[in-house]
């Protein structure tokens, strides 16, 4: 529907409240705005922060975010009712302002009640941990190495400050393993649990550069095959098994940005698992990513555009929860170290990396226009999270005491 429509015509009152909102809501940064019938609209601009520029071609893109908040813009975008030269500093407007936004970008009513419907199905469970690592990490070894560094490393890098476009990608991504390994403080020959081992670069790094004798776990198949053909004669077990099927205790646990895969259902199953495998004195080294506290609950209460199209089961950590519920438990929280930016970095290089592989006509055959667009969105609508703050990524030692 256009601007000039019997439909625009009849919703106009509704769609200028849903602008108003916005405008008043945008307490820093802009939105420089194209309406559907031409006019330009600048929103917010109260404040400093980035300004968006967004054309927006139907008015049932405005219908999609107010009933289903980012599903509803994602879906919006993919049928061209809205547009913009680079979507990042909308994502970014979008979390740096959700205090003052509120409910505006999020599902509300019967769409707010079917995605959390729709994500409790996709809950991970034994068999739905399997179902739901295999529908994101099983897409390929070939697609992630097409666009990821030569570590085949899915994680957040940790730059040298100040961040610098000019730092490999490699490198920034060897330097957090190092920091991982540090967290250990491993002897020679120690015994380690890799939770959530991906491609097999953090094991290989501990096994290699510290000796450590290193038990690695995932639940994709693509990547044990990838890891055992790089294992050569390092001292590592990759097996294909859920963490809280392991057995025996170990001196250290690693476990980097896997505790998103759990759900919140299942964060003491987790820790449970942690205290469990580690010896008495045992450290583990975590590094994860925590959505802010102050839009857990309405973030948890339903299911965002990440875990309806991209991480189905997923869900980032509430900080405070996780660390009340690892105290409780005994685990000592030491040395938190956040870098949010960090990871709006390495977002940035995958997404520049992902586009040069479409170019080239690197990807591997069966992935479609669709598929490539949804990727794009999903590289910046995450990018745009961690630039806004409201998403950050951490590391962290828990202290078995």
């Amino acid at each position: 529907m256009t601007g000039n429509g019997l439909f625009a015509r009849a919703m106009g009152a509704g769609f200028e409240r849903i602008l108003r909102r916005i405008d008043t809501g945008l307490e820093r940064g802009a939105i420089d705005g194209t309406l559907p019938d031409g006019t330009r609209r600048m929103l917010g601009g109260r404040g400093p922060g980035p300004t968006a520029i967004v054309k927006l071609n139907s008015w049932h893109a405005l219908v999609r975010l107010a009933r289903s908040g980012s599903v509803g813009w994602y879906k919006a975008w993919e049928q061209g009712e809205w547009e913009s030269p680079d979507p990042v500093p909308l994502f970014d407007l979008f979390v740096r302002n959700r205090k003052g936004l509120g409910s505006t970008a999020r599902a509300s009513g019967i769409s707010r009640l079917v995605n959390a419907a729709l994500h409790f199905l996709r809950r991970n469970s034994r068999s739905g941990a399997r179902r739901n690592i295999g529908f994101h990490y099983d897409l390929g070894n070939d697609f992630y190495s097409a666009w990821l560094d030569e570590t085949m490393t899915y994680s957040s890098a940790l730059f040298a400050e100040p961040l610098s476009t000019r730092e490999h990608l490699c490198d920034a991504q060897q330097r957090k393993m190092e920091h991982i390994a540090d967290r250990l403080q491993l002897c020679e020959g120690a015994s380690v649990l890799e939770i959530g081992c991906g491609w097999g670069a953090m094991s290989r790094h501990l096994a290699q550069e510290k000796g450590a004798q290193v038990t690695a776990i995932t639940l994709s198949e693509e990547q044990k095959k990838h890891t055992e053909q790089l294992r050569g004669n390092l001292p590592i077990d990759y097996r294909l098994i859920d963490y809280r099927d392991v057995e025996g205790q170990f001196d250290a646990i690693a476990s980097v940005e896997m505790v998103e895969a759990v759900g919140r259902q299942y964060w003491p199953a987790y820790l449970d698992a942690i205290v469990a495998r580690l010896k008495s004195g045992g450290r583990a080294a975590l590094q994860y990513i925590s959505i802010a506290d102050d839009v857990f609950e309405s973030y948890a209460n339903s299911a965002d555009f990440i875990q309806t199209y991209i991480f189905p089961g997923g869900m980032l950590l509430s900080e405070s929860r996780f660390r009340k519920l690892a105290e409780e438990r005994g685990l000592k929280w030491q040395d938190q170290h956040d870098f949010g930016l960090h990871y709006a970095e390495t977002l940035r290089r995958w997404r520049a990396s992902f586009d040069k592989a479409v170019e080239d006509g690197g990807l591997p055959q069966g992935f479609d226009s669709y598929f490539v667009r949804l990727w794009r969105f999903y590289l910046m609508y995450c990018e745009g999270g961690f630039r806004g703050g409201g998403i950050n990524v951490s590391q962290v030692t828990l202290i078995k005491q």
